[in-house]
């Protein structure tokens, strides 16, 4: 039984090239964008460590933050959000 887990990345990449591979992987794995930076969503932990190995691949060389971080999906369900995105 593989157990997901609601996670969020987030990341501070300068290299932009790196900065949009980082965010279509993210996409590719199912991730939501839910700022610039910042992705959500729910993955197993063998697709976390997936994601985060491919990340340090495109990352390379470059300077960067990625992390990822798992949250309580009842915390995620309280979230408060104000948007002006129509």
């Amino acid at each position: 039984m593989i157990v997901m887990t609601q996670l969020i990345l987030i990341y501070d990449i300068s290299n932009d090239r790196v900065r949009g591979k980082v965010a279509d992987a993210c996409l590719d794995y199912g991730l939501d964008r839910i700022q610039f930076s910042a992705f959500a969503g729910e993955l197993g932990r063998g697709h976390q460590e997936e994601l985060m190995l491919k990340i340090d691949e495109l990352l390379g060389d470059e300077s960067g933050t990625i992390q990822l971080i798992p949250i309580c999906a009842s915390d995620w369900a309280k979230r408060l959000v104000v948007s002006d995105v129509g």
